[in-house]
């Protein structure tokens, strides 16, 4: 729907951001509450693709993931705790206004084995909604020698469509941080575990199952520098994605959690586009964009002009910014 699953003998559409990092419950619901400095954080995501072409595509996200108070285990200086959260996506394309509403909610476990090392396990659940509008499309039968007539019967559906599904997904996670200089963590995942039918026609059309993989560094190589490279891997009926890159983060005021931070970054979807990124970061306020250029064969018909995306976070401590945070043995990137 947003953007192609890109590969170079397939192409399938799903819902997809390329500031993937900023929509973690898309990714994995692995990643649920999984938040090295903070206890709770809620986030939008808006995509405007192929502006160039008649009809852009338009998807918009929201989600609020948080670590439940009070249940966190504690042996020594060892910690595991029990995250929820709960997504929407939101996705809209083409003369037909075929549209696709998506809630999901998730939850996942952080397991503390070592001092160093973190093994998250999530699972999702989801309801959602696809329709279109028959009405605002034109089809060979209406055709009337002169010009398509709208008024001529079309020998398919009329009005508003809608079918209906529920998914579940799982993911897992383990990550791995041997001082307060690095953080490395392996993440896998699958959606639509139980291949749900989605069809306008009652056919028995499944969605295919979905695997993801992603990779995730953060390193500090000096005191007010952050680099964090990262790669992403989704699948689906032979159509696959690849993207990979690296945001560099740069303190401008402070090192806490009300630091001031410009965030820039740059990235490569293997096949179809490069991503360039910025962004700047307030205490817990973190505001991000970024642009596709196409290098794909689309390249020619749409002026190169891939996708403008834009995320708000907003991340925060219980008891506020005016307490000592460290809730977890995993390093702190102040």
């Amino acid at each position: 729907m947003c953007m192609a699953l890109c590969g170079v003998t397939a192409q399938a559409q799903s819902i997809h951001f390329s500031q993937y990092y900023n929509a973690p419950l898309l990714v994995n619901p692995a990643n649920t509450a999984m938040m090295p400095d903070y206890d709770y954080r809620m986030g939008a995501n808006f995509r405007n693709q192929w502006s160039s072409v008649p009809v852009p595509y338009n998807t918009f996200s929201a989600f609020a993931d948080f670590k439940v108070p009070n249940n966190r285990q504690n042996d020594g200086d060892v910690h595991s705790w029990l995250g929820v959260g709960g997504a929407l996506f939101s996705d809209k394309a083409g003369d037909g206004n075929l549209a696709l509403t998506h809630m999901e909610v998730t939850a996942a476990y952080h397991l503390a084995m070592t001092r160093t090392s973190l093994l998250s396990l999530g699972l999702e659940g989801g309801y959602a909604q696809r329709s279109v509008n028959y009405d605002a499309l034109t089809f060979d039968s209406q055709w009337d020698g002169f010009a398509f007539n709208g008024s001529l019967p079309n020998a398919e559906k009329n009005g508003i469509i809608k079918t209906n599904y529920a998914d579940v997904g799982a993911g897992i996670n383990y990550a791995y941080f041997p001082n307060d200089d690095v953080y490395i963590k392996v993440g896998a995942g699958v959606a639509n575990i139980n291949q749900p039918v989605e069809s306008f026609y009652g056919s028995q059309n499944q969605l295919g199952i979905r695997p993801t993989a992603d990779i995730d560094g953060v390193f500090k190589p000096a005191t007010g520098y952050i680099i964090n490279p990262s790669i992403y891997f989704a699948t689906q009926k032979g159509a696959y994605e690849l993207t990979y890159g690296s945001l560099f983060r740069v303190y401008l005021s402070g090192h806490d959690v009300l630091s001031t931070q410009l965030i820039l970054g740059a990235f490569n979807r293997l096949n179809d586009a490069v991503i360039g990124v910025v962004g700047f970061q307030w205490g817990g306020v973190q505001v991000t964009a970024s642009y596709d250029a196409t290098i794909s064969r689309l390249a020619p018909y749409n002026a190169g002009n891939g996708a403008m995306e834009f995320s708000l976070i907003y991340q925060g401590i219980y008891g506020g910014f005016s307490r000592v945070k460290k809730s977890y043995n995993c390093p702190t990137f102040f």
